[in-house]
């Protein structure tokens, strides 16, 4: 049995090699798991499940689907990118939204899931956006405007973050310590598995005299990608071309 893991493919139409990446990946590589999760940023943005008949968002769906069709459960986890995915799409690509954090059995433990941005506690200015986006009351607001208005302000919104970005730290732009360790406490100590950092690694957590791993997903890139596999009661990863 497999459980794969993945985040942060940041798929878009300017980025064509890296969708041929995903669908390889669907097509062959998914086809052995009994479960996919997708971690959040599957997609650059999302305006908005009423975008759905663009041609890169139907594909995407497409794919998807055909991947349930074959017996895998697909599970998707929003991130800071496409937090705005919804009920039009899951039925769409026959998946299933989960909330964050969300604990799931992992063989004889369990892995905490979440997306990695709520985390990143130290950057202040990025947590205060985040509230007020996550807010179900602005999101109905920004729904409610022409979906041509919404992406005109996404593309603007994401052209402010790129040039925050280059003022700030890397310290800041990671996990916080604490916020890590608060997390794996408040869950009873489990492996935590998230992604958004695009620092893939395996870390070691020590929280009241608890030893928890902490994996990071790895961003896809150009034309590679990598996948995270559970199989045989070990975490892998495996490079996707």
């Amino acid at each position: 049995m497999q459980i794969h893991f993945i985040s942060d493919l940041h798929l878009c139409a300017d980025r064509p090699a890296l969708t041929a990446v995903f669908e390889r990946y669907l097509a062959g590589p998914a086809r052995g798991a009994q479960a996919l999760y997708i971690l959040g940023d599957l997609f650059e943005y999302w305006a908005g499940d009423d975008d759905l008949d663009d041609p890169l968002n139907t594909h995407v769906a497409a794919q998807l689907a055909a991947l349930a069709a074959v017996g895998c459960r697909i599970y998707f986890m929003p991130g800071n990118r496409d937090f705005l995915l919804g009920a039009d799409f899951a039925r769409r690509a026959h998946l299933e939204i989960l909330p964050e954090p969300t604990l799931v059995p992992l063989g004889d433990t369990s892995a905490l899931l979440c997306h990695g941005d709520s985390l990143c506690t130290d950057d202040l200015a990025y947590q205060a956006f985040r509230q007020q986006v996550r807010n179900p009351a602005w999101q109905v607001q920004f729904l409610g405007q022409p979906l041509a208005t919404r992406k005109q302000i996404i593309a603007g919104v994401r052209m402010q973050s790129e040039a925050a970005k280059s003022g700030k730290a890397a310290a800041i732009m990671d996990v916080n310590a604490e916020a890590v360790a608060a997390l794996l406490r408040q869950h009873g100590f489990p492996r935590l598995i998230h992604g958004h950092t695009h620092r893939p690694a395996e870390h070691r957590v020590d929280v009241d005299g608890h030893t928890c791993e902490r994996w990071v997903l790895a961003d896809w890139q150009g034309n590679q990608g990598e996948v995270l596999i559970w199989a045989d009661g070990t975490l892998r990863r495996a490079r996707l071309e």
